[in-house]
């Protein structure tokens, strides 16, 4: 029994358009997509219920080998449900990455509880702890918590490029649509999703802020730099096609001139630069990484940094205040040019 996500456009206001179904039959698992629904309905975005499907995808056909079918009855729930979950992935090769397990279950336990709320507590010695979880920058009472069923995840390391690296790069584009979003990833630190969802209306040259819908289809407002106005200036007047979509960034030849910039276009644009240059490290996310580090080191705030880059919770802008041992030596030859203690007299 084989089982796949299929996309299909519904009038259904209440109903996902991301499915899982079985292949042959095209039967729907009810309890997946009935969570799906659920998401759907709390206004999720399509990208992120793809991402659900996937994982609940895995775990259907893992439960398929063990049951011999994607339905889940309440009687067939133990407490070590997830964590023989668990155990299956930790023995794959390649082995998953920690925060891909720890996403797996993390979903699969919320669609088991959302179907099945009275089934048995999922429970794993050793796994589950008791901790004291403080607000934002340390502010009000901690609170209790119980640590859920998880793995150790890797150090996730920001690795910004260098001012060689960013130079290089940066020489290797030719025209203003192009340079123009790189320069809106690498001194504004937008996603590349958000960069592509841009419209003409977006960019307020003449009030120098750009209008930017983040995750969540959350709006915020970013002040644009002189250099990335007079780079937008010179796209929208010497290089956006007339007439076109009423996309910000369009592509400027071929059969689709004048239709909005695609996902493939700009992995493709990417690519091609990467090879170009050899600056492998050259991702859209790879300047937006930059963008945080160079703010940090700039002595921006972090909640400054947390509104211009678009973060839920500023636990995520703080993966990006990473002291290098660039930054140690500076601050510390500045304290010692200050004479803070000065030698005693022999």
């Amino acid at each position: 029994m084989k089982f796949r996500i299929v996309y299909q456009q519904t009038s259904h206001s209440a109903q996902s358009p991301v499915r899982i179904v079985e292949q042959i039959t095209g039967r729907e698992v009810g309890w997946v997509n009935r969570y799906l629904d659920r998401e759907y309905i709390r206004r999720l975005a399509d990208k992120t219920l793809g991402i659900y499907a996937h994982n609940l995808l895995h775990f259907v056909r893992w439960w398929e080998t063990r049951h011999h079918s994607g339905d889940v009855v309440d009687g067939d729930l133990t407490e070590s449900t997830l964590l023989e979950y668990l155990r299956f992935q930790s023995s794959l090769q390649p082995r998953p990455s920690g925060s891909t397990i720890n996403d797996r279950i993390a979903v699969a336990d919320r669609a088991l509880r959302n179907e099945f709320p009275d089934a048995p507590c999922q429970v794993a010695r050793g796994f589950h702890q008791a901790f004291l979880r403080r607000g934002p920058m340390g502010l009000g009472r901690p609170r209790m918590m119980i640590s859920r069923l998880r793995v150790k995840e890797d150090k996730r390391n920001i690795v910004p490029l260098s001012v060689d690296e960013v130079a290089r790069f940066w020489s290797s584009f030719r025209t203003g649509r192009d340079l123009a979003i790189v320069g809106l990833m690498l001194l504004h630190g937008l996603r590349s999703a958000e960069v592509l969802a841009l419209n003409r209306d977006d960019a307020l040259l003449s009030e120098a802020q750009v209008r930017v819908r983040g995750k969540g289809s959350k709006l915020r407002f970013l002040p644009l730099a002189p250099e990335t106005i007079q780079l937008l200036d010179h796209y929208l007047r010497l290089e956006r096609p007339d007439p076109c979509t009423a996309a910000l960034f369009v592509s400027l030849k071929g059969p689709a001139r004048g239709a909005r910039m695609t996902p493939a276009g700009l992995r493709s644009l990417f690519r091609y630069h990467r090879q170009t240059t050899g600056v492998t490290l050259a991702n859209p996310h790879r300047f937006r990484h930059t963008f945080a580090s160079d703010m940090v080191r700039a002595g921006v705030s972090l909640p400054a940094l947390m509104q211009l880059m678009g973060h839920a919770d500023i636990q995520t802008t703080l993966l990006y205040v990473q002291v290098t041992p660039q930054d140690v030596y500076l601050q510390y030859a500045r304290a010692v040019a200050q004479h803070i203690r000065p030698l005693p007299v022999t």
